[in-house]
């Protein structure tokens, strides 16, 4: 099977080479990988009819042209931060300053297939935990946010388990029905090591796949809040998903720690507010390799109009903020699917492709 041609165009060779090196990381001996600096030469090259699977080019070097080529997928490289696409349907706007990694990811997320290697076949389950340090700040609008998007535009296969002693999700869903089944609990009071394949088949997709709310609280079922971290590793090792969406609450014990420890990315979400960000830094002094890459911070409910406490100068941060997401307006709860379209939510979700 011949390897995906990728060409990479753009007279600022600075501004490619670290572009090119995350794919040469990413896909070494998997693609075939051009880089063209030169325009003249950028020129003779589509003179001639190509066929190629991904170009990625300057806004200085695109042409309509180009769409004569029998190419699948061309990402134009803006230096203005569009949020609208063009009107050319196969023909993506990526804004030329936003991180090699967001910019990769999102590559790769829209290329229809044309990554999905055998290497990348092989690839484990991601458990992902969305959690915060206070509550209120939203995390279960980012959780279901980030499992949309991934399934609707990245095709990946989510399973949502809303991991809270007192649900309260399900609203969010088409069916708020809960688990009713007496056999479903009996199994969830002892879980053995296979309790995702016992319970599986109670499993609901609308957005993403979700293990339906209990009928009560975890104590009135008489279920232990690790029952949580049992069916989220059962069902990774069933690899019938791509990603793992742990929603968990606040709290912070035993049973939170190893959830933290199993996870393959946490993703922390805190407000703007000074009480907010004392409550992630108290957090932060119990947890550690917070600086590491398996850690994203992510401020909801951002407003700019209303004081910062993450950019003041009075208030010291002992982590780094990776991603903002816009506060909603004041009419009531977005479904997932629009969810999914709010824009700090999709890029928080490609930082975890």
């Amino acid at each position: 099977m011949p390897r995906p041609r990728v060409i990479i165009a753009d007279e600022d060779s600075d501004y490619i080479i670290p572009l090119q090196l995350k794919f040469v990381k990413e896909f070494f001996n998997q693609i075939d990988l051009e880089i063209v600096t030169d325009r003249q030469y950028f020129l003779e090259l589509f003179s001639k009819p190509q066929k190629a699977e991904i170009l990625i080019l300057s806004e200085g070097l695109y042409d309509s042209s180009l769409q004569k080529h029998n190419i699948g997928c061309i990402f134009v490289m803006t230096e203005q931060n569009e949020q609208s696409g063009t009107e050319e349907l196969n023909i993506d706007k990526l804004y030329k300053y936003t991180s090699v990694k967001e910019i990769f990811n999102e590559i790769v997320g829209k290329s229809k297939g044309v990554f999905r290697l055998e290497s990348d076949e092989k690839q484990e389950t991601q458990i992902i935990l969305v959690t915060s340090a206070s509550g209120g700040t939203g995390k279960t609008t980012i959780a279901m946010g980030v499992s949309a998007f991934l399934t609707k535009y990245y095709e990946r296969r989510v399973l949502y388990l809303n991991a809270s002693r007192l649900q309260n999700f399900q609203y969010m869903l088409d069916n708020d029905t809960p688990v009713t089944s007496h056999e479903i609990y009996t199994k969830l009071l002892n879980p053995s090591g296979q309790i995702y394949e016992e319970i599986k088949h109670v499993l609901r997709k609308e957005s993403f796949s979700y293990l339906p709310a209990f009928k009560a609280a975890l104590m009135s079922v008489g279920l232990q809040y690790e029952v949580y971290g049992k069916i989220a590793l059962s069902a990774k090792k069933s690899r019938d998903f791509d990603f793992i969406v742990i929603d968990a609450e606040c709290t912070f014990d035993e049973d939170k720690a190893k959830l933290l420890d199993a996870a393959d990315k946490v993703i922390i979400v805190t407000e703007q507010s000074v009480n907010a960000v004392h409550a992630v830094n108290a957090l932060i002094s119990n947890i550690n390799g917070t600086n590491s890459d398996k850690y994203i911070f992510v401020c909801n409910k951002f407003d700019k109009g209303v004081y910062n406490a993450l950019i003041s100068p009075n208030v010291t941060l002992k982590f780094t903020v990776n991603e903002y997401v816009d506060k909603f307006a004041a009419n009531g709860m977005p479904g997932c699917e629009a969810l999914s379209e709010k824009e700090g939510i999709k890029k928080t979700a490609f930082l975890l492709l």
